[in-house]
């Protein structure tokens, strides 16, 4: 699969703990932790080996203390080979400046993988607000009040810390894209053929001057191998593509677009998601969302989260091609880098790419 080629489509159900619906959820919460004071505790200690250290500068070696290693390697197991999410409780945010809550949430993020930057400030850890913190980020809308739909981002997996709610407590969203998947296979087969060829996806102006505004090659909504089944679904990304290139979806991709997001809202788990509180979700099975909130005019009011892109280091699912499926949608501009290739210069050079514009893993 190069920017054309798609692989062949898995006609069997997924049966893994990865298709779920909400209700299952609710109905076992072994997806919820709770940092103890034993956690706590051994997050402050690496807090203090931290000093004033930058993300770049961390040594993560000091957050690998027996009980959160224990925690966050049952976190890491959820993500990547279960259900694909986990919800913590409890982070230590109340007392810490901005600085030190992101050292503590890089620190932490370092069990379940490699972060990597995020927007075209080439920030490790994105600030998801509409005030004063909100990084450069093109033309996206992260940090609207307005409800946001059911997606997927654009690393491995996507975590984000509640810093301060906003006060109407919009609950978050999740949902299974495997669930999706079997609803399709089920209902809608005939719009398989569609997705497993994929879509161009726009850049929202992060590209470098030497890279196109879209991605000009397609990528899969759904592809396949070795009866893995991967989801990359970001409906907002893809529409906007097409406007870039002023074209329209068709009458049929409009109304399988529809269809994954009634399934997606019908089959979705909703809940709470306040100060202290961390999720994580798979990037390829989970897709994740929130309810609306009021605009706040006080900054010290308005909501504040940080965001993880992180990468698994290590015994990733197999892709029918990497470069297209797992790479082909954070490789551009400033996004898509880790702390390493910040430290090294490595994010000034051009990446290298195929003659169809994909990257070479």
């Amino acid at each position: 699969m190069d920017g054309g080629v798609t692989s062949d489509i898995r006609r069997e159900p997924v049966t893994e703990a990865s298709a779920w619906r909400g209700r299952d959820l609710e109905a076992d919460r072994s997806w919820e932790y709770t940092l103890t004071d034993e956690h706590i505790g051994e997050l402050e200690k690496a807090l203090d080996q931290a000093a004033d250290a930058s993300l770049i500068e961390l040594d993560l070696a000091s957050f690998r203390h027996p009980a959160l290693t224990e925690l966050m390697r049952s976190v890491r197991r959820d993500v990547q080979y279960g259900r694909g999410i986990a919800l913590l409780h409890d982070f230590p945010v109340a007392g810490h400046s901005y600085a030190e809550i992101e050292r503590l949430y890089w620190g932490l993020g370092s069990h379940v993988g490699t972060g990597v930057t995020q927007n075209s400030d080439a920030a490790l850890i994105h600030y998801v607000t509409d005030g004063k913190l909100r990084p450069q980020m093109g033309k996206r809308t992260v940090g609207h009040p307005d409800e946001v739909g059911l997606h997927a981002d654009m690393s491995d997996v996507v975590s984000l810390l509640c810093v301060r709610q906003a006060p109407d407590d919009p609950y978050s969203r999740l949902a299974s894209s495997m669930h999706i998947y079997n609803e399709l296979l089920r209902q809608r087969p005939d719009a398989l053929e569609r997705l497993y060829e994929g879509f161009e996806w726009d850049r929202h102006d992060e590209h470098a001057d030497h890279e196109t505004p879209t991605s000009v090659y397609k990528v899969p909504v759904y592809s396949h191998k070795d009866g893995v089944v991967t989801c990359r679904y970001n409906p907002g990304w893809i529409k906007r593509a097409y406007q870039r290139l002023e074209r329209s979806l068709t009458d049929e991709e409009t109304e399988i677009f529809s269809f994954m997001n009634s399934i997606a809202a019908e089959a979705c788990i909703a809940f709470p998601f306040h100060a202290g509180d961390i999720q994580f979700a798979n990037n390829y099975t989970v897709l994740h969302g929130r309810a609306g909130h009021g605009e706040v005019s006080d900054e010290d009011r308005k909501r504040v989260l940080m965001r993880l892109w992180l990468d698994f280091d290590k015994d990733t699912r197999p892709y029918v091609h990497e470069g297209l499926v797992r790479y082909g949608v954070v490789r551009h501009g400033a996004l898509g880098w880790t702390a390493g290739d910040l430290a090294a210069g490595r994010h000034r050079e051009p990446r290298k790419r195929t003659d169809k514009g994909v990257s070479i893993v």
